[in-house]
């Protein structure tokens, strides 16, 4: 079983690369969870997506200690970075996050968004460069299926700008 946990900002699209990474899971023939919370202000307050992904029935829907953390805002990072468990990865989003607080976990610096914004002059393609380097890192799921999830969920004629994200991501931690 991987429990992961994707923190940010209300508006950066961590529900939907939550959505996205349990739709991946999915047609990898797994079993796969997805559960979502934000603070009352959503966009611009923190927000957090959670994926459990099993290959056996799973029993209990939050994660409790997070073997994948994404961090991509300074809030997250405070408010989240107790969830990663003892031995987990937290994929940090420098970009965002300039402090990063002792954590029980390997700790990975990936400036996310500013790639996002300089190499593709979106930075609301982060959160897909991150669904990238998370798989990139873990094969959590197949890069297909998560090709697959990402083109069913991205809007119309956004499809080739959210392919080179996922590359950029895949490659960031090759």
């Amino acid at each position: 079983m991987l429990q992961i946990s994707l923190s940010g900002t209300g508006g950066q699209g961590l529900i939907l690369a939550g959505i996205i990474l349990a739709e991946a899971a999915i047609m990898d023939g797994k079993e796969a969870i997805q559960t979502q919370s934000y603070g009352p202000e959503a966009r611009g307050g923190a927000s957090k997506a959670e994926v459990i992904i099993s290959s056996n029935a799973i029993d209990y829907p939050k994660v409790l200690n997070a073997d994948i953390l994404l961090v991509m805002s300074q809030e997250a990072c405070n408010k989240y970075s107790s969830l990663v468990g003892p031995g987990g990865q937290m994929i940090v989003d420098t970009s965002l996050v300039w402090q990063i607080p002792e954590v029980d976990a390997k700790v990975i610096p990936l400036d996310i968004t500013r790639v996002a914004k300089e190499e593709l002059g979106k930075e609301m393609v982060a959160n897909i460069i991150a669904m990238g380097a998370l798989v990139g890192l873990t094969g959590a799921v197949s890069s297909e299926a998560l090709k697959a999830a990402v083109l069913a969920r991205v809007p119309k004629g956004t499809e080739n700008l959210n392919i080179q994200a996922l590359e950029i991501g895949f490659n960031m931690v090759k």
